[in-house]
């Protein structure tokens, strides 16, 4: 039904009304009484086999929805219904930002791909964390980084801010710094400035009763030299694990007439080399951390492979919005499948 009658539909109209319009859509239809039990029927795969522990936290399925996609923590309950094991919200900054001028979203139909230059819009993670207190039994993962005006010389303390805010409210942290649409932002992911923000947030977790896991969202352009810096970094500093990849700015091999514009690159185009760098970083460290595969997963081997190459768990953006919600059940499946 998504395929063949709702994303015709919605692939009609400009791809950020209907980011918006789909939120309020499912927010109304929620509400109606049913509906969620409905979607659990229709979306949800449970099964002991599916369960998994990382970084000390119990997943009820490997299958996550990656950030950027309910940035303010607006529709983390409902999207639960879809199937995911669990949520990232954000990118979330400090204060409230509106992002870069529009038109900044483009579907590149195609290439079964997208690319944003959203540039971290979001309300700011004090009104996120409203609605995160109400949250009962959905794992959160708070994806934070730094307001565009924070020059990268104090962008810790953006770090800092957000970390602090959403402490009692998320259940891991990812450290965004690879974005590619904040000015300067990707800088942060050398050497001497992560190791100083990673380190900084990880004396500041090591404070606290109980702390939570940190992980670090890199790019998919980074050279085998800059990924070998990571895995020390990373092992120095004893954070908890990495999410590989962003989007990229890489543009080979594309069909599709937006593939000029400015931005970040997911989907499709994105599967090889988000495992290729998966593959690199379990095999270079030594599988040292657990790794969120992130980049091109449409289907249920897309899936399969980036797991097989190492990753722990998966997300989906771009695979989520191009094949519908039945694309996170169907990996669920095709995981059980191997298991008989």
């Amino acid at each position: 039904m998504y395929q063949r009658l709702i994303k015709p539909f919605l692939f009609l109209f400009d791809p950020e009304k209907v980011h918006y319009f789909t939120f309020s859509l499912i927010k109304l239809l929620t509400s109606i009484p049913g509906v969620n039990l409905l979607l659990k029927y229709l979306y949800v795969v449970e099964d002991p086999k599916l369960e998994r522990e990382v970084f000390g936290l119990k997943f009820p399925n490997p299958v996550g929805l990656a950030a950027g996609f309910d940035k303010n923590a607006v529709l983390y309950k409902e999207l639960s219904h879809f199937g995911f094991g669990f949520i990232e919200i954000g990118t979330l900054t400090p204060k409230g930002q509106p992002g870069n001028p529009k038109k900044r979203l483009y579907r590149l139909k195609e290439d079964q791909a997208i690319i944003n230059r959203m540039g971290f819009n979001n309300n700011g993670v004090d009104d996120a964390v409203k609605r995160l207190k109400k949250n009962k039994s959905v794992l959160i993962g708070g994806n934070i980084g730094k307001n565009k005006v924070t020059p990268n010389e104090e962008a810790v303390n953006d770090y800092i801010y957000c970390f602090n805010a959403l402490f009692d409210y998320v259940d891991y942290f990812v450290v965004n710094v690879s974005s590619p649409n904040t000015p300067n932002l990707r800088a942060l992911q050398d050497k001497a400035p992560l190791t100083h923000l990673l380190s900084t947030l990880k004396k500041l977790n090591d404070k606290k009763e109980s702390p939570k896991p940190i992980l670090l969202k890199i790019a998919p352009d980074l050279s085998n030299d800059q990924l070998l810096d990571i895995i020390d970094i990373v092992t120095t500093v004893n954070i908890d694990g990495v999410i590989a990849t962003n989007t990229t700015l890489n543009r080979e091999g594309l069909q599709s007439t937006h593939k000029t514009e400015v931005g970040g690159l997911s989907g499709k185009p994105l599967t090889k080399r988000s495992t290729e760098v998966i593959r690199f970083l379990v095999k270079e460290s030594n599988n040292a951390f657990p790794i969120i595969g992130v980049g091109g997963i449409h289907t249920p081997e897309d899936a399969l492979e980036k797991l097989d190459a190492g990753a722990a768990l998966v997300q989906l953006y771009t695979g989520f919005v191009y094949e519908g919600p039945a694309a996170v059940r169907n990996i669920n499946r095709a995981l059980l499948k191997r298991h008989h």
